[in-house]
């Protein structure tokens, strides 16, 4: 019988605010000109919602760019939320490469790392299988990543699942750091932040809010 890794089974597998780092790679228009799958504006979407919560929580949180000259700025729905900060530019298309991006990592402290970026197959996986290598518990955000095609992204997630990689959703990601409705102090933002960026789920909580707010009168 197969004995699961203890690093992704248990309560310790569910990553905290206090053990995630994030780093969003190359949302930029050049590379938005080339995705196709998921749809540009869910991805948009989604990675708009984890930069937020990032913030909320005061998860660590590099941005990175690939030869930013040429292919765009970052997006500006995510440099919004972290204006003061100038995103890492790069050549390497492996992020990982990159020693100021692996030191700017490594300086937090986290060994949990999250990872969102365009492409999937490359611009993720690369840097995922090899942060795996570093002692990395590395986590990929799906649904805030995207491929060049639907075969590209699902390949590229099955390669990373194959070594080792976690997959997850931002929604996903925001349930893991918030984890009890007890931790009042961070309800109102992930309450704001669903319902501008959860879609259904935002929908319906602003509705519960409707109800328990006619309730107290």
């Amino acid at each position: 019988m197969a004995v699961a890794d203890d690093r992704y089974a248990g309560l310790d597998a569910l990553i905290t605010p206090d053990d995630s780092v994030l780093v969003l790679i190359d949302h930029q228009g050049a590379q938005f000109a080339g995705l196709t799958h998921p749809d540009p504006v869910a991805v948009i979407n989604n990675v708009t919602l984890l930069a937020k919560a990032a913030k909320l929580f005061d998860v660590p949180t590099i941005l990175t760019t690939v030869v930013e000259e040429r292919g765009g700025r970052i997006l500006q729905q995510v440099q919004d939320v972290f204006p003061d900060q100038v995103p890492i530019n790069r050549t390497t298309i492996n992020t990982w490469e990159d020693q100021r991006v692996v030191d700017a990592v490594a300086a937090t402290g986290r060994r949990n790392l999250v990872l969102a970026g365009l492409w999937t197959e490359i611009c993720v996986a690369f840097p995922a299988i090899h942060a795996l290598a570093d002692g990395y518990r590395v986590f990929a955000v799906t649904d805030a990543s995207g491929g060049t095609s639907a075969e590209a992204h699902e390949r590229g997630v099955q390669r990373m699942v194959q070594a080792g990689v976690v997959p997850l959703t931002a929604g996903v990601v925001v349930g893991e750091w918030q984890r009890d409705w007890a931790r009042e102090a961070t309800v109102p933002g992930v309450a704001e932040i669903m319902m501008a960026h959860g879609g259904s789920f935002g929908a319906a909580l602003a509705w519960e809010f409707q109800l328990l707010g006619q309730a107290k009168d």
